[in-house]
């Protein structure tokens, strides 16, 4: 399995980071990748990948962090790209829902972003919470040249139909799991070559770890939802994401 997103980098994991790591391994989860969330958590990303062969990383600045990106920080994204553990650009997006960079701010950094995705020839981690029309109206201007993923898709089944017509895939996580979720009715009723699951660790932990801290081996539990949701059985459920997330970030070229 493949933990598409998590947060390994984060002081949730300073004492037992290796031991995280380890225990993912042991639990079948043979690749993460450590997504950069703001400039420092980039930077951590980064250099956490280039110590371990199965951790890779995406960078970008969060809409939370919008205000703090600068051309500085995109010219040492583009550096940092060139590095093969460097798999996309993220996590972007709009969040209306904390409005912790002004909007027109968080508009202003996703598009620069976009632009520096498409120059690259790289996928987007796109982070959207009650902003999904903006971010359509926005990722219009690039259907054709972009690819990527709605992680923690937040949408619906329709919405989920609209983001593939554009060339992007959704993500599900431990939401899924937990009593009356909508992420359920995604899982359950979208194509599976459209889906990639995650954990998010060290947030949205799902059911039955939820209340404590997420981690990557816990995308078992993700992927054990999917298929109850699909009447399907686990190893086909990993066999068909593993090879969704290895096509969208390239991952077969750089492992292996």
């Amino acid at each position: 399995m493949i933990d598409t997103h998590c947060h390994i980098d984060f002081k949730d994991f300073d004492r037992d980071r290796e031991e995280v790591i380890g225990q993912a391994a042991e639990f079948g989860v043979d690749r993460l990748i450590n997504i950069g969330a703001d400039i420092p958590s980039s930077r951590r990303a980064f250099r956490l990948a280039n110590e371990y062969e199965n951790i890779f990383c995406t960078v970008g600045v969060h809409p939370h962090d919008a205000k703090t990106l600068t051309d500085d920080f995109l010219s040492e994204m583009t550096t940092m790209t060139g590095n093969k553990k460097v798999v996309g650009i993220g996590e972007i997006g709009l969040d209306y829902y904390r409005d912790l960079s002004p909007r027109d701010i968080q508009k202003k950094a996703f598009i620069k972003q976009l632009d520096l995705a498409v120059e690259l020839d790289l996928p987007i981690v796109i982070h959207v919470r009650e902003a999904m029309e903006d971010a359509l109206h926005i990722i219009a201007d690039y259907v054709g040249r972009l690819s990527g993923v709605f992680h923690c898709f937040p949408g619906t089944v329709k919405e989920a139909e609209q983001m593939n017509n554009m060339g992007f895939h959704v993500s599900v996580n431990g939401v899924m799991t937990y009593k009356n979720s909508k992420m359920a009715d995604i899982g359950r009723d979208i194509p599976l070559e459209w889906i990639l699951i995650e954990t998010d660790c060290p947030y949205l932990t799902p059911v039955p770890h939820r209340g404590k801290r997420n981690c990557p081996a816990y995308v078992r539990f993700v992927a054990e939802k999917l298929a109850q949701l699909r009447e399907m059985e686990v190893a086909e459920i990993d066999k068909l994401t593993t090879r969704n997330a290895e096509k969208l970030f390239r991952l077969v070229e750089t492992f292996g």
